[in-house]
């Protein structure tokens, strides 16, 4: 359903760009295959709040989340990164393939409603000092590229924060 994506972004007329690659899941491997540097390639972490709320966390893909930070930002008490099955099963995306924004499933609403969906995206900060930044395209095998401001112009509930762990640099992903 990576159609779905890019007709949200041309309803909307989002500027965006998709960049086919191998499959990977890992942001250090798109990166290898891209040539794309990786602090503008995002990890996309669906993670789940104390008060059963899932959240996307959004950081650079050269640095850690600081699950401390998160939920701080987001005015909870605990956060934890959710398996990659929950993770697609939550977004409706594969990991190495889910999107900072236009999530296949509701965004929002009542939780028992529509338990497993994303309710808020907490974005860092850092994220900023780029022009353009590189998410999930849908599938494993494609990147989109996004301009910063128009994330924020565009997506539900972000909220925007210092998350990514303070002086850490991923020198190689979590293999979950």
């Amino acid at each position: 359903m990576a159609d779905t994506l890019d007709e949200f972004l041309v309803s909307r007329k989002v500027w965006h760009r998709f960049v086919t690659k191998p499959e990977t899941i890992h942001t250090a491997d798109a990166s290898s295959v891209t040539g794309i540097p990786l602090q503008k390639i995002t990890k996309n972490l669906v993670s789940r709040t104390d008060e059963r709320e899932y959240v996307l966390l959004v950081v650079p893909g050269d640095k850690r989340v600081d699950l401390k930070k998160a939920a701080k930002a987001l005015g909870v008490r605990n956060l934890s990164t959710v398996s990659f099955q929950a993770a697609e099963s939550i977004s409706g995306y594969p990991p190495g393939g889910t999107p900072t924004i236009c999530h296949k499933t509701k965004m929002t609403g009542n939780t028992r409603d529509n338990e497993f969906c994303i309710r808020r995206t907490v974005l860092d900060k850092s994220l900023l000092d780029f022009e353009t930044i590189f998410c999930g395209g849908g599938s494993r095998d494609r990147l989109l590229e996004l301009k910063v401001k128009e994330i924020l112009g565009i997506g539900e509930n972000i909220v925007l924060a210092d998350i990514a762990a303070d002086g850490e640099k991923a020198s190689s992903e979590k293999r979950r």
